[in-house]
């Protein structure tokens, strides 16, 4: 029912900041909930954020990263401010409950890399 691309990423120097977009075709995003994750080589994939009927953000990216909505265009942002080396990861999008972040995402974006320089 959806289609997620996830684009975005780059290079960045540590404080700097990106805005990652996620586009999607089919079902309208206001639909779902739509969830944000990274995954470092060697690590688990990471919850980051969430965003539906409310907003949701895991610790370690509180009060720097910020997801935020377009439903007209069909598109989810997440803008990352004063970015660390440890926030290094692919980042992916996903589609899933407008009323609970920790519920299943069924539908997956393809992944963005992100990677902060000292």
């Amino acid at each position: 029912q959806v289609r997620l691309v996830a684009s975005g990423g780059g290079l960045v120097q540590a404080g700097g900041s990106l805005r990652l977009s996620c586009a999607g075709s089919g079902r309208p995003f206001s639909s779902y909930g739509m969830g944000w994750f990274r995954q470092a080589p060697g690590k688990e994939r990471e919850f980051v954020g969430w965003s539906g009927g409310s907003t949701y953000y895991t610790d370690s990216v509180k009060g720097r990263f910020t997801i935020s909505r377009d439903n007209a265009k069909n598109t989810v942002y997440l803008q990352m401010n004063s970015l660390k080396p440890e926030d290094t990861a692919v980042y992916y999008c996903a589609a899933g409950s407008w009323y609970n972040p920790k519920a299943e995402y069924a539908y997956w974006g393809q992944g963005t890399q992100v990677t902060v320089s000292s």
